[in-house]
């Protein structure tokens, strides 16, 4: 048993910031690590309208918080009030992850960690040679586009729906070197995508809960799909989503969103405690106890 924790005016700080953020699954997981590492820390959800962000931060820094994970909606409104960006949260134009640096707060993004890996723990191989596709080109796009990037794929396609959205997604990338490998297409373009994937993500919302028996594929769509090719579905509620469902029956290999958020989480916790391990299997864990998972 673990002895009851008490908090104290000595207690430290950590927390999420969102618009809405009593759904958030952070709590869960870093106040699980964080007893299991025996700190005299805690980690709370705070609800921040967009237009308290400016004086939240003002006040964070005032109580010495000492780190938090922003969520929707303020992952960018979040960057101007920063006083240092990493150069993988800019390229990004997203942070997730703020820590207290020098009296200072510094933002980054652990969703590009958190996204690949998966993919390098449990398919180790060569990527320069890969195709990667990309359904959506929304916020979370951007992450698994800088992810493929630092992989090392040949190729990586975004298809999405919305033209003006597409170019503009296209054209933000337009100075970094992840242009050199970046093609956006339209949704019609993506039978003849979905043949050349060796990795195929879904980033948008199509799937989720309430509207579990949707997908953003029809089973013609995905039957092109090559065996052995990796699904990887970015929504983790229904486990498994109906896009991985169609997938698995193609022959290919399932990775759905958990994984994703344990190891952002993972990424963000070893900042705030300046340590180098943390116990990633008790967040995985309380994160699937949380879910009704295990």
């Amino acid at each position: 048993m673990t002895k009851e924790r008490l908090i104290t005016g000595k207690t430290k700080l950590l927390g999420v910031i969102g618009h809405p953020v009593e759904h958030s699954l952070s709590p869960a997981m870093h106040n699980a690590a964080i007893a299991n590492l025996g700190l005299d820390y805690v980690y709370l959800p705070f609800p921040i309208a967009p237009k308290n962000l400016e004086i939240a931060i003002a006040g964070f820094a005032a109580i010495d918080v000492v780190g938090f994970s922003v969520t929707i909606p303020h992952k960018q409104a979040i960057m101007p009030l920063l006083s240092e960006i990493t150069p993988l949260a800019q390229a990004i134009g997203a942070v997730n992850t703020v820590s207290r640096q020098n009296n200072q707060w510094v933002g980054t993004n652990t969703d590009i960690e958190g996204f690949i890996a998966p993919l390098l723990t449990t398919y180790k191989q060569d990527w320069s040679q890969k195709v990667a596709v990309i359904l959506g080109n929304g916020g979370a796009a951007r992450a698994v586009v800088a992810g493929c990037h630092q992989l090392g794929f040949a190729k990586i396609h975004v298809v999405g729906r919305n033209m003006q959205r597409l170019q503009e997604f296209g054209n933000s990338w337009s100075n970094s070197p992840i242009s050199k490998n970046l093609q956006i297409h339209q949704w019609e373009e993506l039978p003849k995508l979905i043949p050349q994937a060796n990795l195929l993500v879904n980033t948008t919302p199509i799937g989720m809960y309430p509207k579990v028996n949707e997908s953003p594929l029809s089973g013609e769509e995905i039957a092109n799909l090559p065996k052995g090719a990796i699904a990887y579905d970015l929504i983790y509620i229904p486990k498994p989503t109906q896009f991985l469902e169609q997938a698995e029956k193609q022959g290919a290999i399932a990775i759905d969103g958990l994984e994703m958020l344990v190891q952002q989480g993972v990424a963000a916790l070893k900042i705030w405690l300046q340590q180098e391990t943390v116990p990633v299997e008790v967040m995985r864990q309380a994160l699937q106890k949380h879910l009704g998972l295990s």
